[in-house]
């Protein structure tokens, strides 16, 4: 599936994801979060959802994607197993001047169904604690805390 690793941690779950871009990151993380509550395996893609965020941070953008998905699982009982993301960095000005980044995501899944999905861990929320997103050298990499 994805390109990402679980790493050993007391009472919480954290991974980290690499990527040669930032859609690979985001899209590997998205999966991670799902494989830790979910068999992804057994998520059939009969739901899409479309989903739209903006920040300033490239790192603080991943953070909200995360907490959004999380979000929809919570309210919408929705579980996913396909993510398509495209990341566009607006610039202001004339002198290329950091700006804002703009995410994009298709995220594809079901309604969960209890008969079908054993769930595992249930997780609450991202947390900050050890969290980064770096790029090195010619790559991206993650690492990202799972409150449970």
């Amino acid at each position: 599936m994805g390109n990402y690793r679980f790493l050993e941690h007391t009472a919480d779950v954290m991974f980290e994801v690499n990527g040669k871009s930032l859609k690979e990151i985001f899209e590997n993380a998205a999966l991670a979060t799902f494989e830790v509550q979910v068999d992804l395996k057994k998520v059939k893609r009969k739901v899409k959802k479309k989903i739209k965020l903006k920040n300033k941070d490239i790192g603080l953008l991943l953070f909200e994607f995360l907490e959004e998905l999380i979000y929809l699982k919570d309210a919408k009982y929705l579980v996913f197993s396909k993510f398509k993301v495209s990341i566009k960095e607006n610039l202001l000005g004339k002198r290329s001047q950091k700006g804002e980044f703009k995410l994009e995501a298709n995220a594809e899944g079901e309604k969960i169904d209890p008969k079908r999905h054993e769930l595992k861990t249930d997780v609450k929320a991202p947390t900050f604690h050890n969290f980064f997103l770096k790029k090195i050298k010619n790559n991206w990499k993650a690492r990202v805390l799972l409150d449970i």
